[in-house]
């Protein structure tokens, strides 16, 4: 069995189709003021793993002189692509705040061109999620790379319907 199956396979033991899984980190993403303003899609989500794609806006643009992208927006991105894959990486999506992200920013992100995010975990404890995400907008040139740890808030700590509202099933519960 490839990666992509153990990965398609992942999304079934979940629970979750892969498009379930899209359409809720669709939502997730929505719902997060800055990257709904942005325009962040979700391309495909296939637990433990998510790609998405920043379309390219003006507003982007950290170094107008240069056409070069704010590197802020590059880490929000690592961040909101580790986060989303933490989300389907457990048993059950639950609360889990960054604890630390460490950017490696390989060469600068180029004006006029979507930015292209990916993200896996590698492992989960019963306290800590690990991942690490990649940015690009050429896949032969990565513009950085990202390794992102999240605290494990617990069931306990989660609001009851979290799952159920990233699912849109909120209103069918």
């Amino acid at each position: 069995m490839n990666e992509r199956e153990e990965l398609q396979k992942g999304a079934v033991v979940a629970g979750r189709s892969p498009d379930s899984w899209r359409a809720g980190l669709s939502r997730f993403v929505t719902i997060i003021p800055h990257t709904r303003n942005l325009g962040l899609e979700v391309e495909e989500a296939s637990p433990p793993w998510v790609r998405m794609r920043l379309p390219w806006r003006d507003e982007l643009l950290g170094d107008v002189d240069h056409g070069l992208v704010h590197g802020g927006v590059l880490t929000m991105l690592l961040d909101t692509v580790c986060g989303s894959a933490v989300l389907c990486g457990l048993p059950s999506p639950e609360v889990c705040p960054t604890l630390d992200l460490r950017v490696d920013h390989y060469r600068p992100a180029l004006a006029g061109q979507p930015i292209m995010a990916e993200a896996r975990v590698l492992r989960v404890t019963g306290a800590m999620v690990f991942t690490e995400g990649t940015l690009w907008q050429d896949p032969q040139r990565p513009i950085a790379r990202g390794i992102g740890n999240f605290v494990r808030l617990g069931p306990r700590n989660t609001p009851p319907g979290f799952a159920e509202a990233l699912f849109g099933e909120a209103d069918h519960a």
